[in-house]
C-alpha cells in the first residue's frame, strides 16, 4: 500500500477544517437548538400555497370602498350594560386576617386571569392581598415583573374600597420569599388547592393558615378558583379588577396609542420612524379622517403547531421536526396525536395557517385596502409563512413597521410587554379576529363583549370542513363562510355553567337594560 505524502494529507486537512467552519454559516438551521430552531423548511425552502385556487380566486377580488360596507359597522346596542359598579359589596374589614401571596404562571393573559382570581379570594379571605409573583414563563423567558407590565398604583387605588393591597410584605415576614418555597416543605405554603377551587375550599384550608402564620403563599395559582356558586360581588370584583383596575403601565399605553394612531391615519406622518421615542403626530384628525383597521392576533408558534398534531403543508422534514419538538416538551404526551389530520380538522382542532386566515378575511369582505394589524410573537415558519397573507392584503403592519427601533427599545425581547402592546391596540382596533383558540383570544373576546365591540370568531368546524374540499370554488367557499359566520361578529353570549367569567362576562357583570 503506498503511503500518501505528508503534504496532501495537510491540504485535504486543512480543506476539511474549512468546510467544518463553514458549514454553520452555510445551513444555520442545521445547528440550531431544538428549543429555538426555525422548521427544517425555514425561508429558503417555503412551504407552497395549500389552497391554490382559492388563493388564486381571492387575490383577484375586486377592491371597494370597503369601509363602508355593514362589516365594518360596529355593534348595535344589545341592551347590556356593565354593571359591577352598582353593587353593594360588603365593605373593607377593619383587621385583615393576614396577607396572600401567589405565584403565577403561564402567559400574559393567563397571568392576568390569576391576578383577578387573587383579588376575589383576598376578598372571600378578608386578606391583605401582596401585588402577585409572575413566574418567569419557561417558553419565552421573560422575566418581567407585575410592575413592569400593569400600573400598579392604578390598580391599588381602583381597588382602595374592596381590598387591602401592598407592594410588599412587611419586615416581620421578609423570609416568605419564593426562594423559601422552592428549598423545602413549608408550613405557610399551600399548595394543593384544586382546579376551580369553591370559596369553602379557602376559608377551609387558607384562613386557618392566615390565622396561625399571618401569611399564606398559594402556589400553583392558575385555574384555582370556580366559575360557579360564588356570590355575585365576589364575580363582580373579578370583572372590576379585569376590565377597570388592571391598565398597562404608561409606556405601552402611549406606545399603542401611536400605533393605533398610525393605523388610523396611514398617511399622516411622514417621519412615523424616527428615533426620537413617540413621535407625536399632531394635527393629522384635521387633516384626513380617521380611517378603521383590524387587528389579526395570529397564534402559529412552534408550540402551537406541534402540540395540535396537525399537518401544514411543511412536508415529511416539517412532521418529522414537529413530531421532535413534541416529544422532547411533551414526552407525546398530546391528546391530538391519536387522531388523523382529516379528523382533527372536522373537528376544528387544527389553527389556522396565515393562509387560511387570509383566506378567510378575504372571503369575508375585506379587500385589499383593508388597513390589518398583525399581533403575533414568533410565527413558525417566519416570514415564508406570512407571504401568502401579506400577499393578500399588502397593507398589513406589525409593531417593527408601525415603529421605530428606539420606540421598541423598552419592550424588545419581552414577550409579556409585546403580548400588553398587541392587547392594547387590539382593544383599539374596529374588528379584532383571533386565528385559533387560545388565552389571548379569550381574554379579547370578554373584554370586547364588555365594551360592546365587534370581535369575529372563526367557526373552526366549518374551515377545517372546507378547507379539506380541495375542489371547492372561491364562490362557494365564500358563500358558507359568510352564513357560518353571520351570528360570529360579537353577538353577545350568556355564560354557561363551568365557563369562564373572563370570556363571557354576562350575566355575571352585565345588567339587561
Amino acid at each position: 500500500m503506498v503511503k500518501k505524502p505528508q503534504c496532501c494529507q495537510n491540504r485535504r486537512g486543512a480543506m476539511s477544517g474549512v468546510f467544518v467552519v463553514l458549514l454553520p454559516i452555510l445551513f444555520p438551521t442545521l445547528f440550531t437548538p431544538l428549543s429555538h430552531a426555525s422548521p427544517l423548511f425555514s425561508e429558503w425552502k417555503a412551504p407552497k400555497p395549500r389552497h391554490l385556487s382559492l388563493l388564486r380566486s381571492a387575490l383577484q377580488r375586486e377592491s371597494s370602498n370597503g369601509e363602508q360596507s355593514d362589516l365594518w359597522a360596529p355593534l348595535e346596542d344589545q341592551g347590556w350594560r356593565p354593571c359591577f359598579e352598582s353593587v353593594n359589596a360588603p365593605s373593607l374589614p377593619e383587621k385583615s386576617q393576614g396577607y396572600i401571596q401567589v405565584f403565577l404562571d403561564g402567559g400574559l393573559n393567563q397571568q392576568r386571569m390569576g391576578i383577578c382570581d387573587a383579588v376575589a379570594v383576598a376578598k372571600i379571605l378578608n386578606a391583605t392581598l401582596v401585588i402577585p409573583y409572575l413566574e418567569v414563563n419557561p417558553v419565552w423567558q421573560d422575566s418581567s415583573s407585575f410592575m413592569d407590565i400593569f400600573d400598579v398604583d392604578h390598580f391599588i387605588d381602583v381597588l382602595k374600597d374592596d381590598i387591602s393591597i401592598v407592594k410588599e410584605l412587611p419586615d416581620e415576614f421578609y423570609w416568605s420569599t419564593r426562594e423559601y418555597y422552592a428549598t423545602a416543605i413549608r408550613d405557610t405554603r399551600v399548595k394543593t388547592a384544586p382546579v376551580h377551587a369553591s370559596a369553602n375550599w379557602y376559608l377551609e384550608n387558607v384562613l386557618p393558615v392566615l390565622q396561625s402564620y399571618g401569611v399564606a403563599a398559594i402556589s400553583p395559582f392558575s385555574h384555582r378558583l370556580s366559575f360557579d356558586n360564588l356570590p355575585r360581588d365576589i364575580q363582580q370584583l373579578r370583572c372590576k379588577v379585569n376590565f377597570k383596575a388592571l391598565a398597562f403601565v404608561p409606556h405601552i399605553r402611549e406606545l399603542g396609542d401611536a400605533l393605533v394612531s398610525r393605523l388610523r391615519y396611514p398617511h399622516g406622518d411622514s417621519e412615523k420612524h424616527s428615533t426620537d421615542f413617540l413621535q407625536e403626530i399632531t394635527g393629522v384628525g384635521d387633516k384626513q379622517r380617521a380611517g378603521k383597521f383590524v387587528v389579526l392576533h395570529l397564534r402559529f408558534d412552534k408550540d402551537m403547531a406541534a402540540h395540535s398534531a396537525c399537518d401544514f403543508g411543511g412536508g415529511k422534514a416539517e412532521k418529522l421536526a414537529l413530531a421532535k419538538y413534541r416529544q422532547a416538551i411533551w414526552q407525546g404526551r398530546v391528546l391530538n396525536s391519536q387522531f388523523t389530520d382529516e379528523e382533527l380538522r372536522n373537528q376544528g382542532r387544527c389553527p389556522l395557517t396565515p393562509e387560511e386566515i387570509g383566506l378567510l378575511l378575504a372571503a369575508l369582505g375585506f379587500d385589499n385596502n383593508t388597513h390589518l394589524y398583525l399581533a403575533s410573537h414568533k410565527v413558525y415558519g417566519g416570514e415564508a409563512r406570512i407571504s401568502t397573507l401579506r400577499e393578500l392584503f399588502p397593507l398589513m403592519e406589525e409593531k417593527k413597521s408601525l415603529a421605530s427601533s428606539g420606540e421598541r427599545a423598552h419592550i424588545k425581547g419581552k414577550a409579556s410587554l409585546l403580548a400588553a402592546l398587541d392587547y392594547y391596540v387590539s382593544m383599539h382596533s374596529d374588528i379584532f379576529i383571533s386565528a385559533s383558540p387560545g388565552n389571548m383570544h379569550n381574554a379579547l373576546v370578554g373584554h370586547r363583549t364588555f365594551e360592546n365591540l365587534k370581535t369575529i370568531r372563526p367557526n373552526m368546524a366549518l374551515l377545517g370542513q372546507l378547507f379539506l374540499n380541495k375542489n371547492i370554488s372561491w364562490s362557494a367557499f365564500q358563500q358558507a363562510v359568510v352564513e357560518g359566520h353571520q351570528n360570529r361578529h360579537g353577538q353577545l353570549r350568556l355564560r354557561k355553567p363551568k365557563k369562564s367569567i373572563y370570556t363571557y362576562p354576562a350575566p355575571d357583570c352585565m345588567c339587561h337594560a
